[in-house]
């Protein structure tokens, strides 16, 4: 049994090794590749692990109206002890890092200049302002409760731009250490369940301020952090609040790659020191970016863009899945209360931003 974990230990690091240079920074030195046949076979188990996780809570979530993220990380953490031994390793590895990059590159073909410059100059600089103070709170709270860095940006990133997508696109840039992982699932879930709060509460907050459709929009998208529970929330008011509260929240899933991208470089600087040479774009974020030029100069067909958008919702789910399998119960409850706490006070502090923006205009 020693000789076997050995074996599937040995395997998963060259599998990691064969895509981790898709994040774009500087890899350990390269190893052997292993052949296209020998990586589908060893990636194959784990990813269907992954993918199966991602049916079951895709069913789920369109049965019970549910956030369909914390389904697949619910589920993937039970199957923890996959990602402790056995031929399922390198492909839970495989999925959580280049199956989400993949996600997250795809993410370009729903976004388009002209929607972001349609929406005029006092959206785009309140989303800008909310989105960049929030990323300075979630650092600056850290250090106050004694959270690390990488947790300040992960948690400020997916408050601020997008939810769970933003967390786990930041994360992708950010150092592996004991604790990453586990930073990454608290980010998710505490984004998450905030969102499905927001969802539910900021309508009401709306009709008990008395604003228009516009107004209710420029809030609802400024605010809530995950796409879906902002299309409900909007929808909920108004045909035309939906509308609103929708473009908004696309100019801030196009903050993704700015955010991404300088969290990046940053990183790279830190690791170097001030002499550090230029950091290396990464390759998923130059999709990202190019898709979103392509949609904007209506290359893309729309059927491309719906199959981009499909196969990227479906490329995040399988790696939230997988993320959950390297995750356990017990490490988030060892965790405590202070991550939770930061979050909560990051979404009052957007919210309370935003809030002040739409009294105001």
């Amino acid at each position: 049994m020693a000789r076997d974990i050995d074996t599937d230990a040995a395997a998963a690091h060259e599998v990691f090794q064969s895509y981790a240079g898709m994040e774009g920074l500087p890899e350990a030195p390269p190893r052997p590749r292993l052949s296209a046949r020998a990586f589908a076979a060893s990636v194959y188990p784990g990813v269907l692990v992954a993918v199966t996780i991602a049916l079951a809570a895709s069913w789920l979530s369109q049965h019970y109206q549910a956030p369909v993220m914390l389904f697949a990380l619910l589920f993937g953490m039970t199957f923890h002890f996959l990602h402790q031994e056995g031929r399922c390793v390198p492909g839970i590895e495989f999925a959580s890092k280049a199956v989400l990059r993949v996600g997250v590159a795809l993410l370009g073909a729903r976004i388009t200049l002209e929607q972001i410059l349609g929406l005029g100059w006092a959206p785009i600089a309140m989303v800008v302002a909310g989105v960049g103070s929030t990323l300075f709170v979630g650092l600056l709270l850290a250090r106050l409760l004694g959270l690390s860095r990488g947790f300040g940006l992960l948690s400020g990133g997916s408050v601020g731009v997008c939810g769970a997508s933003a967390a786990l696109a930041i994360a992708s840039v950010l150092p592996k250490t004991r604790e990453s992982e586990r930073d990454v699932i608290l980010a998710v879930v505490v984004v998450t369940t905030l969102s499905t709060i927001a969802m539910v509460l900021y309508p009401m907050l709306v009709a008990l301020l008395g604003l228009d459709d516009q107004h209710a929009g420029l809030f609802l998208g400024g605010t809530i952090h995950d796409v879906a529970q902002v299309v409900g929330a909007g929808y909920m008011i108004s045909p035309q609040a939906g509308d609103v509260a929708t473009y908004v929240k696309l100019l801030r899933v196009a903050m993704l790659l700015p955010v991404v991208l300088a969290v990046a470089v940053i990183m790279a600087r830190g690791r170097g020191g001030p002499a550090a040479p230029r950091a290396p774009v990464p390759l998923f974020l130059v999709g990202f970016a190019g898709l979103v030029a392509l949609n904007s100069l209506g290359v893309l067909p729309a059927a491309a863009t719906a199959a981009a958008s499909e196969v990227s919702r479906w490329c995040l789910v399988a790696a939230i899945a997988a993320l959950g399998m390297k995750t356990s119960f017990k490490a988030l409850i060892d965790a405590g209360w202070r991550p939770v706490a930061a979050m909560v006070a990051e979404t009052a502090w957007i919210g309370g931003l935003v809030l002040a923006v739409v009294l105001l205009t």
